[in-house]
């Protein structure tokens, strides 16, 4: 392994990181109604947990409706049961062959339990970025050690490790302030 190896494991670690964030985020409900809520509610499909969106089709009806129409009618109380369980705080109900998902309006409290839950998420994508920053500085340390480079090249490695780790830390803070203003704007 050499610095460049190392550097380009952190870029790609750290952008994971990143992903990893926007997902979550993705999650965090808002006052608009979105499919994305319902990503990760797993629905029973004969026996297995399966994917909500690979069981039925997600469209939004209107701005506060989610509309779910399965690709099996029997398959409507299972995907009825398995949102109403899921912890996102949702009513559905049955409209003939197709599940209705009503996004009850935010309150103010619960705004702000969102905004915590948000930067919540934020400090745990900054911890990972700073554990790879560390985990890279190590191995750095250890090429020093096994003298494949020299302490000059270390230092600036470690340099280019902390402005890369600068960098995606300051997407972390652009991405929360984005989805901040998102959930609260009423």
């Amino acid at each position: 392994m050499s610095v460049v190896d190392v550097k380009k494991s952190a870029d790609q670690r750290m952008q994971k990181s990143i992903e990893t964030l926007k997902s979550d985020l993705a999650k965090v409900r808002t006052g608009r109604a979105h499919v994305g809520i319902l990503d990760h509610v797993m629905v029973d499909y004969y026996g297995s947990p399966t994917a909500l969106s690979q069981v039925a089709n997600l469209t939004l009806i209107d701005a506060r409706t989610i509309g779910v129409q399965p690709w099996e009618k029997k398959m409507i109380a299972t995907i009825e049961k398995a949102i109403r369980e899921s912890d996102l705080g949702l009513n559905p109900s049955t409209h003939g062959d197709m599940v209705r998902v009503p996004t009850p309006p935010l309150t103010e409290e619960r705004r702000k339990e969102m905004v915590k839950l948000v930067k919540s998420e934020a400090e745990d994508a900054k911890i990972a970025i700073r554990n790879i920053r560390r985990d890279a500085n190590e191995a750095l340390k250890k090429l020093v050690k096994d003298k494949v480079c020299s302490e000059d090249d270390e230092r600036r490695a470690q340099d280019d490790v902390q402005k890369l780790t600068d960098k995606f830390v300051q997407e972390v803070d652009k991405l929360v302030a984005e989805k901040e203003k998102e959930v609260l704007t009423v």
